[in-house]
């Protein structure tokens, strides 16, 4: 624990709270209100567990963005999922895609009904159902941003060497610089900055955030999950942002390189190329999915059953799309702990363990708000 405990350490958090609060004092002073961005939905979940939101001066906002990849995934694709399972084809997916609701309906009540919708806890897992069963067709459910955008689709290649005609995966990969573009360029949104997502930037390195403080001017700053981490990321945006600096500082260099992962970069290279791709509440970003490359074609489900991913049709009582550009905090949609909660959620943000609406409901929605800050004495 004494990793840990160097990233919750109470004098060390009550000396960057004092950071934070004169930071506060100067941009009051300027007239300044400015409202910073985390895109990482485990930076989502430490902010409302650890209460970071109510060391925050007035001037200063912490709004939450599309940093679940389960949260933004098209309902679409949820739709094609569900058709292939009803044809009779095994769907291998990560636990959190399950209760996703579709148009109509999710993987667990197709599940429920009889179809094939097995949870694995690594691609390999689709590999094995593949081998173990040779007459059934098996769809792995490829989804995620640029950290597990390689072990998902390095079965490709397992499935290849192994002669695996019977495995395909269907993919919504995304990348989240094209996002970052679109969130910082919407003037209803009117960014500040950016708390960078750290499982991310351990593969694309820091040096991708480059452009957002160039010609952008938006202040990024790469954190890790602590509290300290988290706390320490809002006191650098807060004093660029008095300074009118914009700067990119990597906090999380004990992870994070400047460069990333070139392993992982050369596998992404090899079997993936730039698509346009839908985002839940944001729509299509041109280049910011990854499809499989023309020579992996015969894994590319949507081309071997002919798929056409249609747009879907969210709940129209949830706004999760409006909560994933922060636009508005999970409290303020309607169905918030009424019609939606974990146990019937209406969209996506209420099912992942990423999502906005999970960490509110967990951690802001009683009277007495998020836990206190855990640190060390």
């Amino acid at each position: 624990m004494k990793y840990l405990d160097g990233f919750r350490n109470g004098k060390a958090a009550k000396a960057l709270t004092a950071r934070l609060k004169a930071a506060g004092e100067r941009l009051d002073a300027q007239g300044k209100t400015v409202q910073f961005m985390e895109v990482c939905g485990s930076h989502t979940m430490a902010i409302a567990r650890y209460g970071i939101r109510d060391l925050l001066p007035d001037c200063v906002k912490l709004i939450s963005g599309p940093g679940c990849p389960v949260c933004v995934t098209d309902t679409g694709y949820i739709d094609a999922a569900i058709d292939l399972g009803k044809q009779g084809h095994i769907l291998a997916t990560f636990g959190d895609l399950v209760r996703v609701p579709g148009s109509d309906e999710t993987l667990a009540q197709i599940r429920a009904e009889g179809a094939r919708v097995e949870v694995v806890y690594s691609p390999e897992g689709a590999v094995a159902l593949a081998q173990d069963n040779p007459e059934k067709q098996i769809v792995f459910l490829a989804i995620g941003f640029e950290t597990t955008m390689v072990p998902g689709i390095s079965l490709v290649k397992i499935a290849a060497e192994k002669g695996l005609d019977n495995l395909t995966v269907l993919c919504a990969f995304k990348l989240v610089p094209p996002a970052l573009a679109a969130l910082g360029s919407d003037p209803e949104i009117n960014l500040d900055g950016f708390i960078c997502p750290a499982h991310v930037s351990a593969i694309i390195g820091a040096d991708a955030y480059k452009p957002f403080v160039g010609p952008r001017g938006v202040p990024c700053v790469v954190a890790g999950f602590e509290p300290l981490d988290v706390l320490y990321a809002a006191v650098e945006l807060a004093e660029q942002a008095a300074d009118g600096r914009a700067e990119l500082v990597n906090q999380y260099n004990r992870v994070v390189k400047p460069g990333g992962n070139k392993v992982a970069q050369a596998v992404v290279a090899e079997l993936l190329e730039l698509c346009d791709e839908p985002w839940r509440g944001i729509g299509v970003i041109p280049e910011s999915g990854m499809q499989l490359r023309e020579a992996y074609a015969a894994f590319d489900a949507v081309k071997r059953f002919g798929l056409k991913l249609e747009p879907g049709r969210p709940h129209p009582g949830c706004q999760c799309g409006e909560v994933l550009k922060g636009k508005i905090t999970p409290q303020q949609c309607p169905a918030f702990d009424k019609g939606c909660t974990p146990t019937h959620p209406l969209g996506p943000c209420m099912v992942s363990s990423e999502g906005s609406c999970a960490a509110y409901y967990k951690y802001v929605r009683r009277e007495a708000g998020a836990e206190t800050m855990e640190v060390s004495k």
